[in-house]
């Protein structure tokens, strides 16, 4: 990783020492935005605009580190960084580079909000937390947004480590563990192949149908909608993939095997038993 951010910085002073800077880079600085949001900054980047090149990028992160050496006096240091990157398509070596940058400034990079799952998936496996917007489509023109739908699920191939929490307006799939100290918060279900020892919190906004599920159940805290687990509810010695859900009386920890042929959902009770 050292090595990475080193290369980085030597590709990004080579692009600043070339630029002197242009009116291209000077466009991109102008649409840098770092702004200051309680005890966050925000950082907006440029909209990605059609056919954009790799040049534009080189131009981006140009203007970012121009805004900095001229503005950054007021971004008092040690101040976490939240990059939205709205619908803007970025991989590791793109947020590695802005989070050099910011570095450089003393500024750690915090938060990734993002409306792409790709970006999502990149911010999370570097250890990032991350905020998972939806995009808001309207109707003749109207500016209030559909009534929203789950967004499609969100699938991580990594292990959550502690302090990472991730926010995602659908389901959201870990292939690996969540350990003690990192957060999953999903409108939709949670799903863990591995240790859910963590913080989970399913149908966040109010889905009490929504379950989670993991090979093994050993959180410091489990929601789903507006209820929390009771402490004897997380004592399991289950050896077997585990569900929890809203059943009567609040939230359940039982067997995984067969749950969807000898549950169903009813309103305003859960998940019961069929008979």
């Amino acid at each position: 990783m050292d090595e990475t951010k080193t290369e980085i910085n030597q590709e990004i002073d080579s692009e600043t020492e070339k630029i002197a800077p242009s009116a291209s880079v000077m466009s991109r600085y102008a649409q840098i935005h770092l702004k200051s949001e309680g005890d966050k900054l925000l950082l907006i980047l440029p909209k990605t605009g059609a056919g954009e090149t790799s040049q534009d990028w080189t131009d981006i992160l140009t203007g970012l580190k121009y805004y900095l050496r001229n503005s950054g006096q007021n971004c008092p240091a040690r101040t976490p960084v939240h990059l939205q990157a709205n619908d803007r398509l970025m991989d590791t070596r793109q947020l590695q580079a802005i989070a050099t940058i910011l570095d450089s400034a003393e500024l750690p990079l915090h938060t990734i909000q993002t409306q792409r799952r790709q970006t999502a998936v990149a911010a999370a496996t570097m250890g990032y937390n991350v905020e998972q917007m939806r995009s808001s489509p309207t109707v003749f023109g109207d500016e209030q947004p559909l009534p929203s739908l789950l967004a499609e699920p969100l699938y991580l191939k990594t292990t959550l480590r502690s302090g990472v929490e991730i926010r995602h307006p659908g389901t959201v799939i870990v292939m690996g563990d969540v350990n003690p100290g990192g957060s999953i918060v999903a409108d939709g279900d949670i799903l863990v192949w591995g240790g859910l020892r963590g913080v989970a919190h399913a149908g966040f906004r109010g889905d009490r149908a929504a379950v989670i599920m993991a090979l093994r159940i050993d959180l410091t805290q489990l929601r789903i909608a507006e209820l929390v687990a009771r402490t004897p509810a997380l004592n399991s010695d289950r050896m077997e993939p585990e569900i929890a859900c809203i059943s009567e009386g609040g939230i359940r920890i039982i067997g995984a095997y067969n749950f969807s042929r000898t549950y169903t959902f009813k309103d305003k009770v859960g998940w019961v038993e069929k008979k």
